[in-house]
Parts: structure tokens; C-alpha cells; sequence
């Protein structure tokens, strides 16, 4: 059996691994190193000039780094991939790399609270303009293209909307004109979504949410479907921007990934049974969920995803006052701003993960102060639902 024939659920134990290299031991080593030794001075010579594959430094290259890339580079289907020390990192590092200075960058209508400040920055200092459209059709991209437009950023799903974005519309365009498709696969992971199938160029990750799954690590990924491309990203703008990942990160996002289809199994299958207790609710307004026949694009994630995944928004009847109550009122949902953990999070994205975007354009993104984010964990559901009902009686 070949590594290509692997499922998924194999991939993220065993590929890229031989045991025999490393003297038998059953779990990945952790190499804590920051450098590496040479036989001689002509070796060294031949390393950084390329004449010679091989270790110099660990911003350049670590075995316990290498495994991880190669194992997420497998699970999306890409021919190469990056780990950064966040997930910024890994976002500032593909749009340094695709744009220069009077580009124009076009992006679904909503996208992370940091990723919509790292434009800003663009485009206060380099005048790389940016842009969000809702996308809905081929046509609606097409009218937002200009002649300065290099890529298309897309979130979906969207954080915290949960609005989804056709990739294979926006793929179809951007193979029109030419121009490179960037898709933040963090809500989704590589067992719900798989972006680059469809045809996108990149596809990134939050590491620190799903992949890692234990709320221990920050960390970001970026996997490409070119592997000179990927290469050329590494030895440019990864080394030196620097925003690599350290050793011992990456070994913990390895352990972490040997469960992520199970346990992205149990977050959809735990966030279904929320949903089915939140509809109950007169205190609930509006559920967004991908995978409820009630979301407005719905065809679209049974299309693109696997499943509908482990995170929920929804709006409470009131405002910010309602929701901040509702909120304090919990005991076992935990109120923190990460995604993916075991544990079930929640908050308040007007107030918190998109607090720095301007009220107007907050609004445009449905972005309320009635909307709340849930991140559906591992615990019993029937805990979970408890907890939810005690908060909306108890007033």
C-alpha cells in the first residue's frame, strides 16, 4: 500500500515518517535545535550554495518542522506547505509574496479582524489597495475586478457570519484573469474542505484552531499547489520576514492532527445537537450554520464541505446588553476569543475578534452587537445544552 492510497484518517497518523530513521522511535522526534553541524567546510559551501540538499539552520529547515509541512501539505492535496509562528504569519507571508506596491487586492466581504488590519497597513504604507464584495455569482466578481487586481482572498466560511463563498465560482473567474486565488480554510480544517481540489493556489490555516485542537499552540499553515512556488516562498519571504514556527509548536501540532477527523467528527455532531436546542429558543433570533437546510447557502456547503463543522453564530434577541448578559450568565462555556479547542468557547465578535473594524463596515459584514460566536467542543452535549439553558432563564 502506497501513502498515496492512505486515507485521510491514515495520513494524519503515518505520512511522511520512517521509524527506521530514527532509531525505531514509534513518535515523531522533536528536534530542538536551532542549528546543525557540518562534516567539513566544503560541505557547508555546498549547502548554502545549493549544490547539496541538507540541515544549516532552523529558520531554513527542521526535521520535526519538515514532517508537519509534509503531512499538511498531504492532507489539503498540495505540493508543498509552510509553518509560521501564527497564523498571521502565515496570511502577511502569501500576500507579501503576490503583491507589490499599487496592486489591488479583491476580497469576500468578510474576513479575521487581523487580516482586515494587515490590509489596512498595505495600504497606508505600500498603496496596495483592497477591496470586499460579497460574491455571490461569477458575475458580481467579474464587475470588481480592475486591471491592478493580482488575487482574491476569500474566508469561507466567514468569521463570525458564517457566510459562504462558491469557490468554484470564484476559481472559474480567477482562472479568466489570470489572477491567484487565496483561500483561510481555519473554519473548515483539510477533513471538511479542501480548497485547492477546487482549484485555488493557496490555502491557509490558523494552526492554533483545528489542526492543533488543544489551545496550546500558536501557530499558521500555508499550503501551495506549485512546489517551486512554495520554495521560492520559504527562502524569500519566510526567511527573511522570519515568522517561522518553533521545534517544539510544530511537534505539538503533529500530536494534535493525529485526532482531527475524529474530532472534527464530534464537534459537527455535538454543534447539530446545539442547533437542534437553539431553535427551540425564543430568545434566539437568527442560527448560521452551513449545514442547516435554512442558511442561504446551503447547496453551496453541501457542494464544498464534508460536514458543516463545529462553530455556530447566532444573534439573541435585544442588543450588546442581552448578549453581554447571556454571556456572563454561562458556567461551562468558557468566554475566549480561539476556536477549535476542546473545550466549547464563546464570544461577542462586535466587541471582541472584530472590535478594530469600523462600526460601518462591521455592519456591512452583518456583524451586529447582537451576534455570538460559538465554537462547539468535545463535552457531553447534553453538558452543553444545560449550561445554554440555564443562561437564557436565568435572567
Amino acid at each position: 500500500m502506497t501513502e498515496k492510497s492512505l486515507h485521510e484518517d491514515t495520513i494524519v497518523v503515518h505520512d511522511g515518517y520512517d521509524a527506521s530513521l530514527h532509531h525505531g522511535s514509534l513518535t515523531v522526534p522533536l528536534y530542538q535545535t536551532s542549528t546543525y553541524s557540518f562534516e567539513n567546510a566544503e560541505q557547508g559551501e555546498r549547502r548554502f550554495s545549493g549544490d547539496e540538499d541538507g540541515l544549516i539552520y532552523s529558520r531554513l529547515g527542521n526535521p520535526t518542522v519538515q514532517l508537519l509541512e509534509s503531512r499538511m501539505a498531504a492532507l489539503e492535496k498540495g505540493q508543498g506547505a509552510l509553518a509560521f509562528g501564527s497564523g498571521m504569519a502565515a496570511v502577511s507571508a502569501v500576500l507579501v509574496h503576490l503583491t507589490k506596491a499599487g496592486d489591488d487586492v479583491l476580497c469576500s466581504r468578510g474576513i479575521y479582524g487581523c487580516t482586515f488590519g494587515l490590509l489596512g497597513i498595505m495600504e497606508e504604507k505600500y498603496k496596495i489597495t483592497h477591496r470586499f464584495i460579497r460574491m455571490t455569482t461569477e458575475e458580481e466578481i467579474e464587475r470588481a475586478i480592475k486591471p491592478e487586481t493580482v488575487c482574491i482572498y476569500v474566508e469561507t466560511p466567514i468569521n463570525p457570519t458564517m457566510e459562504l463563498v462558491n469557490l468554484q465560482a470564484v476559481v472559474n473567474v480567477a482562472k479568466r484573469h489570470n489572477l491567484r486565488v487565496v483561500v483561510d480554510n481555519t473554519f473548515s480544517s483539510p477533513y471538511l474542505q479542501k480548497p485547492l481540489e477546487i482549484g485555488a493556489d493557496f490555502v491557509l490555516h490558523s494552526a492554533t484552531k483545528y489542526i492543533n485542537g488543544h489551545g496550546d499552540v500558536i501557530a499558521g499553515l500555508l499550503v501551495g499547489n506549485d512546489a517551486d512556488e512554495m520554495q521560492t516562498i520559504r527562502m524569500s519571504i519566510q526567511k527573511d520576514y522570519g515568522g517561522i514556527i518553533s521545534p517544539f509548536d510544530a511537534w505539538l501540532l503533529i500530536r494534535g492532527l493525529k485526532t482531527l477527523p475524529i474530532r472534527m467528527e464530534r464537534h459537527t455532531s455535538n454543534a447539530e445537537k446545539l442547533i437542534a436546542f437553539l431553535k427551540t429558543r425564543a430568545e434566539v433570533d437568527q442560527i448560521f450554520y452551513p449545514y442547516d437546510e435554512n442558511h442561504p447557502e446551503y447547496a453551496i456547503a453541501k457542494a464544498q464541505m464534508r460536514a458543516g463543522g463545529g462553530l455556530i453564530s447566532f444573534t439573541i434577541k435585544g442588543g450588546k446588553e442581552q448578549a453581554r448578559q447571556f454571556l456572563n450568565r454561562l458556567s461551562l462555556i468558557k468566554i475566549a476569543v480561539s476556536l477549535g479547542d476542546a473545550e466549547t468557547l464563546i464570544q461577542h465578535p462586535a466587541t471582541m475578534t472584530h472590535s478594530s473594524v469600523p462600526e460601518e463596515e462591521r455592519l456591512q459584514m452583518g456583524i451586529t452587537d447582537s451576534l455570538i460566536r460559538l465554537s462547539v467542543g468535545l463535552e457531553h452535549a447534553d453538558d452543553l445544552i444545560a449550561d445554554l439553558a440555564q443562561a437564557f432563564e436565568n435572567k
